[in-house]
């Protein structure tokens, strides 16, 4: 907590508190969570009196309970009474009693309330457990949304950040257009009643035929389908193509990549002007090898002898390139990639997955975290990658973050010609207001969710009976009212999101099981829970997209071990700025996708050679083939950076039944 107060001013020491309380809680926390919250009460006061606290709505106990602890601050009674009457100046500098109280009925919970109070001392409350009670309840409700802080980023009051209705209507029905959503909020609420209510009524009456699915107690399994094994003639090609692949070193191919895609021409001095440096398409090949692969400029420069400098290579890195300029290059790679016939046979591109590889870090920096999922000490490359095997986007996270966070700004940040409008992740690539905000952003999450038979299924309607899966439902319908009256602020929500006036991030943080009062979260979880619901019924009456969810969940996982072996130089991030750990996950990518654009085109000379002898290649067959492929990438040896620009064209075309496939 004390880390987090000296690095993120403060404010995520209030979250830490609550975060503290809910491990503690029940496994008597009591002096474990007094000691440490004692070592920084000090500090935690001078935080809150130095910032501007405001409600977001009309329920003020807990920003009462705020003010009578600083009140009682210099209080060292072991009880307090919970109402207290203070002097206050006036605006005429007059000054008059007022009442403070802390309220704990009003927001803490009955474990809390159990030791506040004391029975056999009515109206005093245990100070040193209502001051930890009070701190963590404003934690939550800092992140909720609840209560905000004037002047603030983060913490700002999420209303005000949004466009004003006058600003939005204008953009809202091409909004909703492009969104395949109706305008008019009844329109809107019953496309989704009808959406839900024909997807439940279909799924009831396939499910005699429906063999993957049995109803044990009430709750749904489904049969684990075996895998469909790749056929021999697969397996064939397969072969046939790997031998037919030339070897090429990395930094070979950086440079090859480098002069077809022209990937190098975002990198250069802050000034815009052309790089003062000697061959710097040659000095930008080698500062993506350097970081990419994490060797640093040290062992780089050790191993090239003499020909470049360790500092001329951070210089490069410090000055020429930041983590939107990688960004772009990697950009125009993908693009490229995107233009070769083998990358249709491999993905239409409208489908994507999301996950998250943890990276090592060192310990005292913002965002490394250890986690119990992750066994280590460090952060996540968050990163978005195509059906088509290329990767879109990449970022640096908390491991302690839910990664379903970042999923949309992910996608809306994507500047290639690739625009998926699919997304698959796993359960922490979900929630309910993810899946109302993907909705209305015309994005279908479709994750693969852990432990999803024990999530509840909402009715369209009260009491709407079905004949064979009616035990699925539990009694709750969708409340169409609540999301037909809070229509404006959904719209609002989504179009300012579009509009780079708030952040998806920035919402959705908000946008927790927390919050209780914040009535975007209550319409975002409605509309979620009737989109989740219509997902989980397709998910389980459609093998196909089980199987589609599972290949390209896969495809994410294999480019993350790709992306490792690529990082040959070491799995720790030996710097404490989050800009620099950024820029790793960026250059990491950037060199993975040319490695992947250049193995394409690899494969593709090789199937044109394999047709070109008689040898039929089929597409599907070809289609199994993944260009992670590492037996032909030299990592280590001689590192010579030869700057001879590629004899012939890329190859782009498949030319498999000699013109006939792809006449010109």
């Amino acid at each position: 907590m004390l880390k987090a107060l000296e690095e993120a001013g403060g404010l995520d020491a209030l979250a830490a508190a609550h975060e503290a309380v809910s491990a503690y809680h029940g496994n008597n926390y009591l002096p474990l969570l007094d000691q440490h919250y004692r070592s920084h009460r000090s500090a935690l006061f001078t935080l809150v009196e130095s910032i501007d606290l405001e409600s977001t709505n009309a329920e003020r106990s807990v920003l009462d309970a705020v003010e009578y602890l600083q009140a009682q601050r210099h209080a060292r009674a072991a009880f307090v009474p919970d109402r207290i009457s203070v002097e206050r100046a006036g605006p005429d500098g007059a000054t008059a009693a007022v009442e403070l109280v802390a309220d704990v009925d009003a927001f803490a919970s009955a474990m809390w309330r159990k030791i506040l109070k004391d029975p056999d001392r009515p109206g005093l409350l245990v100070r040193r457990h209502l001051e930890v009670c009070v701190f963590s309840y404003l934690a939550s409700e800092l992140k909720s949304g609840d209560i905000a802080v004037a002047g603030s980023d983060s913490y700002a009051n999420l209303h005000d950040q949004l466009m004003s209705w006058e600003e939005c209507e204008p953009l809202g029905a091409e909004f909703c257009a492009e969104a395949g959503l109706p305008t008019n909020p009844r329109e809107l609420t019953r496309h989704y009643r009808q959406l839900l209510a024909d997807t439940a009524a279909e799924v009831d009456s396939g499910y005699p035929a429906n063999t993957d699915l049995t109803l044990e107690g009430g709750r749904p399994m489904l049969k684990r389908r075996k895998g469909a094994e790749r056929s021999k003639e697969a397996l064939k090609l397969e072969e046939a193509v790997h031998e037919r692949l030339p070897q090429r070193d990395l930094l070979d191919i950086l440079t090859r990549t480098a002069y077809q895609t022209g990937w190098t021409r975002h990198l250069g001095p802050a000034s815009g002007s052309d790089p003062k440096i000697k061959e710097a398409l040659g000095r930008y090949v080698l500062m993506v090898f350097t970081y990419g692969t994490l060797l640093g400029p040290a062992q780089v420069a050790a191993h090239m002898r003499g020909k470049i400098s360790a500092a001329e290579i951070a210089m490069t890195a410090n000055k020429h390139s930041t983590s939107d300029k990688i960004f772009k290059a990697s950009t125009d790679v993908i693009n490229e990639f995107n233009k070769l016939d083998i990358a249709s046979v491999w993905g239409d591109g409208k489908t994507v997955a999301a996950d998250g590889s943890q990276i090592e870090t060192w310990e005292n920096n913002l965002l490394a975290e250890s986690h119990i999922r992750y066994g280590g000490y460090g952060g996540l490359a968050y990163r978005h990658i195509s059906n088509t095997y290329v990767a879109l986007f990449s970022r640096f996270i908390p491991c302690g973050v839910w990664e379903a966070v970042y999923i949309i700004e992910c996608l809306l940040k994507n500047a290639s010609e690739i625009q998926p409008d699919t997304i698959h992740a796993d359960t922490q690539g979900q929630s309910l207001p993810v899946f109302g905000l993907a909705a209305l952003m015309g994005f279908d999450l479709l994750p693969r969710i852990r432990n999803w038979h024990d999530l509840i299924f909402y009715r369209p309607t009260p009491g709407t009976p079905y004949q064979h899966i009616d035990s699925l439902f539990g009694d709750e319908a969708i409340d169409w009212t609540l999301i037909e009256t809070h229509w404006t602020d959904l719209l609002r929500t989504a179009i300012s999101i579009r509009e780079n006036r708030l952040s998806s991030v920035t919402l959705l943080r908000r946008l927790g099981n927390h919050s209780r009062k914040n009535r975007l979260f209550r319409a975002f979880r409605e509309l979620g829970r009737a989109v989740r619901t219509i997902t989980l019924l397709r998910y389980l009456s459609d093998p196909d997209l089980r199987e589609q969810i599972t290949q390209v969940t896969n495809r994410n996982e294999s480019f993350h071990n790709f992306a490792d072996w690529l990082m040959f130089g070491g799995q720790l991030i030996g710097h404490n700025d989050p800009d620099y750990q950024e820029k790793i996950i960026k250059f990491n990518e950037l060199l993975a996708n040319c490695v992947i654009y250049s193995t394409a085109q690899d494969i593709t000379d090789a199937a044109n050679a394999i047709a070109a002898d008689g040898h039929p290649v089929d597409l599907d067959d070809l289609a199994t083939i993944s260009p992670y492929i590492t037996q032909v990438i030299r990592r280590f040896g001689n590192w010579i950076l030869n700057l001879t620009p590629p004899a012939a064209d890329p190859a782009t075309r498949l030319d498999l039944e000699s013109q006939v496939l792809f006449a010109p």
